[in-house]
């Protein structure tokens, strides 16, 4: 898959010291990956979750939420933001506020 764009992890890693190691594993698992559903990123990933049009990755156990959009046919991974559990839940209520 290409990851667009690494720079925004590596600048999530400086912002985020404890998240970079979780960061850069998921970058290094992604960048090889071969994904065409939400079923192939779960058997790497079991707790990543659609929500709309992002897919979300835990993080750090938890701590973090890495939000995505993945363009399967494409083999493009879009980084969207890396998000502290607080952050992520007041997007998530920004997102159920869009429907």
């Amino acid at each position: 898959m290409r990851v667009i764009s690494h720079k925004r992890l590596v600048d999530a890693a400086k912002n985020r010291p404890g998240a970079a190691d979780a960061i850069d594993r998921w970058y290094r698992i992604a960048k090889r990956a071969d994904w065409r559903s939400i079923h192939d990123v779960r058997r790497v990933f079991p707790t990543a979750d659609p929500v709309g049009e992002f897919t979300v990755f835990n993080l750090s156990g938890n701590q973090y939420r890495l939000i995505t959009v993945i363009r399967y046919t494409q083999h493009n991974i879009f980084i969207d933001s890396v998000l502290t559990h607080r952050e992520y839940d007041e997007w998530s209520r920004r997102q159920r506020a869009k429907k």
